[in-house]
């Protein structure tokens, strides 16, 4: 995993997320989770690409279940992007096109 992708949880999720001046990528997912593992190489290239424009952060749901039922994460993985603390766009699930569709989400929010 990148070192530009922070882990971060219930205690410290306004912080690092919702109180940002940069736009963050939140990546809700789990260990069990097949397609979450299959998107974390992409997830941590995004990291790189964006870092100083956009922050990266993954969230566990099994040990973060507050932010889970906060924002109603249903299906693994589901990735927000948060602006000025609100969500402004959703990608649940992997479609084949997943990396053009988180650039597409960033270059976006950090335009």
């Amino acid at each position: 995993m990148s070192e530009l992708v922070l882990h971060v949880g219930d205690a410290d999720f306004a912080a690092q997320v919702l109180e940002s001046s940069t736009p963050v990528l939140v990546d809700f997912w789990a260990p069990w989770c097949a397609p979450c593992k299959a998107i974390g190489p992409i997830v941590d290239e995004l990291a790189k690409s964006y870092a100083g424009r956009a922050r990266v952060v993954k969230v566990d749901l099994d040990q973060n279940p507050q932010v889970a039922r906060q924002f109603q994460i249903r299906n693994l993985p589901t990735l927000l992007l948060f602006k000025g603390g609100k969500v402004e766009a959703t990608q649940v699930g992997v479609p084949g096109n997943i990396r053009a569709l988180l650039t597409q989400m960033l270059d976006k929010a950090v335009a």
